[in-house]
């Protein structure tokens, strides 16, 4: 079963006179797949994320998530099929720097409806990612890599059907890009979740699940 599918998609970025359209004729990510889409940076690869997660809606075509079509729902519906289905990765790890690294997690439970065992669940992965003794720090407290590790551990609490991550490894050393890719798709796999994530980091390219170049997958052509 197909966890994603595209069918002529075509979003336009930016408003300018001189704006450019991204358009993909057909892709699909199946059940327990891992994908990585490479290539430079402003070449709409984390555009083509948020049109899958429904962050920001296409213009034209269809997408279909778990078996929904996300192009056809109002922004709230779209919302909530993402907070139950979807884990997001972030490239700026988006943590809320009130709260601690365990409550941080947990709120990624609250999103998704799942708060039973939230607590149990949002411990043990931490733990799995290394920060078993960071659980009560702060964002603010954690090293860029330990950040990054728990926006990952949010994005896997509620056990989602497809996991996105955009430009995970940017912001890191090499080092913690190499730790932070590996336990991504380790947990990835444990939990069951299709992987699709989008990457310029060439640091990495052999810890990179199987991958294919941005131009091979969508065009971006002026309008």
């Amino acid at each position: 079963m197909a966890v994603i599918e595209i069918a002529d998609l075509s979003k336009r970025l930016g408003r300018e006179p001189d704006a450019f359209r991204l358009s993909v004729t057909s892709f699909a990510l199946q059940e327990h797949e891992e994908l990585a889409i490479t290539g430079s940076s402003g070449t709409g690869k984390s555009t083509f994320l948020n049109l899958i997660a429904g962050i920001i809606a296409a213009d034209a075509g269809r997408i279909t998530v778990c078996g929904v079509e996300m192009t056809a729902l109002p922004e709230s519906e779209r919302d909530m099929l993402r907070a139950r289905h979807i884990g997001l990765v972030y490239q700026t790890f988006n943590l809320l720097q009130g709260f601690s690294a365990l409550e941080n997690v947990v709120l990624g439970s609250a999103f998704g409806g799942k708060l039973k065992g939230a607590h149990q669940r949002s411990r043990e992965l931490l733990q799995q990612l290394g920060l078993g003794t960071k659980l009560h720090k702060r964002p603010r407290e954690l090293s860029v890599g330990e950040q990054q590790r728990v926006a990952v551990a949010r994005a896997l609490v509620n056990s989602p059907d497809l996991l996105l991550a955009d430009e995970p490894t940017a912001n890191l050393d090499e080092h913690n890009a190499a730790t932070v890719l590996t336990s991504l798709r380790d947990l990835a796999r444990e939990s069951g979740a299709a992987l699709l994530l989008v990457t310029h980091d060439t640091r990495i390219k052999e810890l990179l699940p199987p991958a294919i170049d941005i131009g091979s997958l969508f065009a971006v052509a002026a309008e």
